[in-house]
């Protein structure tokens, strides 16, 4: 009989599970979007040309995304109690970037804070950063330094965690202090998948950004191989209704499709 191989689970995923397992009690509404990107990534080569200066495209697309729900803002709210809002001025966008730690991919939390103030320079060079930074095991749980605190948090029962992100999300600030309000994953990027995936969340609002894909499109009445781009958009129901979501997907479909702050 072959003996399996047994391998030590990384504290990572514990708060993963755990996150996974409150983030399917939360009332999102999804939406599976396909937005065409081609003349979008010309104005990104366009502006690399010109300025000298490369930039990728997460960094724009969290760029578009903070500036859209800054006219948007009811979308990145927290539910506070049973019946109001609390709505910060800043767009805090939480990414993970992954991380190689002794020969193990780990992701890592980061948040950019302001992501509607902050120019595409300096969004595509913190996450440079952050991806070129050496790290350790013992380095960052919720985007700071392990402390014996944090550390403790992994030998607790699963209800005492949960208990913990239960507790997290009513308190507002302090959701907001640790994970940011809106959640960003670029899973697609990482390889060509001709579909979209839905992410779980416990943020506000999250979006999942797939591959783009070549695909025939109706342009002027006329069939064009365009440039799609797959993306899935988590929206939580508790704090926003369903035409105010229309009106925030149409109009990031049209920021991104126009190329906003290229």
């Amino acid at each position: 009989m072959e003996n399996p191989k047994i391998q030590k689970f990384p504290d990572y995923r514990i708060a993963s599970i755990d996150i996974c397992e409150i983030g399917k009690q939360k009332h999102y509404v999804t939406a599976l979007i396909e937005l065409d990107v081609t003349e979008s990534k010309q104005k990104i080569e366009n502006y690399h040309n010109s300025r000298g200066t490369k930039i990728s495209i997460n960094a724009w697309l969290i760029s578009v995304i903070a500036c859209t729900i800054n006219k948007h803002q009811t979308a990145s709210a927290f539910l506070l109690g049973k019946n109001k809002l609390m709505i910060f001025e800043k767009i805090n966008v939480s990414i993970i970037v992954e991380k190689d730690i002794k020969g193990i991919k780990v992701p890592i939390p980061l948040i950019i804070e302001g992501a509607n103030e902050v120019s595409l320079e300096g969004i595509s060079a913190q996450l440079m950063e952050a991806k070129n930074t050496a790290f350790s095991e013992n380095d960052i749980v919720l985007h700071q330094k392990a402390k014996q605190l944090e550390k403790l948090y992994f030998i607790l029962p699963g209800f005492l965690r949960r208990y913990f992100w239960k507790f997290l999300l009513k308190n507002p600030p302090l959701a907001y202090k640790k994970m940011g309000n809106v959640a960003f994953t670029s899973i697609g990027m990482m390889g060509k998948v001709n579909g979209w995936f839905i992410p779980i969340s416990i943020h506000p609002i999250c979006l999942g950004i797939g591959s783009i894909m070549k695909k025939p499109s109706v342009i002027d009445d006329k069939i064009a191989i365009r440039e799609i781009l797959h993306v899935s958009v988590l929206m939580d129901h508790d704090v926003i209704d369903g035409a105010p979501m229309a009106r925030f997907i149409s109009h990031l479909k049209d920021n991104i499709e126009n190329g906003l702050n290229l």
